[in-house]
């Protein structure tokens, strides 16, 4: 007798998942304020029927120390720009940090396929203060591109923008007297 109410219920969560993962998001969408986070951006689908051949990310304000994880049959650049402030790390004074990771596709047959899915990965120290943060991130086809670029005005979610950067919720630190990286 519940197998009639079940199978809806099972086909709005698998249709949430389906929408969830038609944008490019984080694997782990909440981390403490001033800590060590692994950034995974799921990428789903290309662009209509293309394959992706680039992958960037900008880093948001806030976010320090990002080192990149390379990728078999993708070339790996790393942008580097001034800090609006400083940071200090193992008593350094420290004035530029990398504002962007680029993965690119060596060859046509490194491309991700429409119909694959792949991650890309990076590692940062999230910001000291809580409060949620956007990934900016430019997914280039064979032909054409999406920009995940949109973050939400006053009022508005996530789920209302068509094209929505990748957001993470910092929560506040755990404790004081953190190490700083």
């Amino acid at each position: 007798m519940k197998t009639p109410l079940l199978i809806p219920l099972l086909a709005a969560a698998l249709g949430a998942t389906g929408a969830a993962s038609a944008h490019v998001v984080l694997e782990y969408q909440v981390a403490p304020a001033d800590s060590s986070y692994k950034a995974t951006f799921k990428v789903g689908h290309g662009c209509e029927q293309w394959p992706t051949r680039q992958v960037s990310v900008i880093i948001p304000a806030g976010v320090t120390g990002a080192r990149p994880m390379p990728k078999p049959g993708w070339l790996l650049d790393v942008q580097y720009g001034k800090l609006a402030q400083p940071v200090t790390s193992h008593g350094r004074t420290i004035t530029e940090d990398v504002v962007r990771v680029t993965w690119t596709a060596r060859t046509p047959a490194d491309m991700l396929a429409t119909n694959h899915y792949d991650e890309f990965v990076l590692v940062a120290r999230t910001p000291g203060t809580a409060g949620t943060i956007y990934w900016p991130v430019n997914q280039v086809c064979e032909s054409g591109r999406i920009d995940w670029v949109e973050i939400p005005r006053e009022g508005r979610k996530l789920s209302d923008l068509k094209a929505p950067a990748a957001a993470l919720e910092i929560m506040p630190a755990a404790g004081s007297g953190g190490h700083r990286h």
